[in-house]
């Protein structure tokens, strides 16, 4: 019965493993406001980028509520530059928006479950 409980426990730990292994992780998002008035946003990713067929492939910026506001969409993997830094410039956003709510995904899972929610400096 011992032997069937480790077994049990040794194939959840690494169903768990491989089920995080393609998440991609946002490790640090930077927002500064221009004169303008329209923001640039430089957004850091972790992802175990594999080929061209699995990689980080996109992050966006939200509202709360969900409302993509802006979309960066990467085009090739980053296998040996991890974590990487890519930005997004001339960043409309609406009237009084004090938060924002950053998103990524890969090309194999699409929008992962990590939310990342930012403050916006005035």
């Amino acid at each position: 019965m011992k032997v069937l409980f480790y077994f049990i426990a040794l194939s959840t730990a690494l169903l768990n493993q491989q089920s995080f292994a393609s998440e991609t992780f946002i490790e640090n998002v930077v927002a500064s406001a221009n004169s303008q008035g329209s923001y640039r946003f430089d957004v850091t990713l972790a992802h175990a980028d594999k080929s061209w067929d699995h990689y980080a492939d996109v992050w966006q910026i939200e509202t709360l509520q969900g409302e993509v506001l802006a979309k960066r969409v990467l085009l090739h993997p980053h296998i040996s530059e991890q974590p990487f830094t890519r930005s997004l410039t001339a960043v409309q956003l609406p009237k009084g928006t004090a938060q924002v709510m950053i998103t990524a995904g890969c090309t194999v899972d699409g929008i992962n479950s990590q939310r990342y929610i930012l403050q916006l400096q005035k």
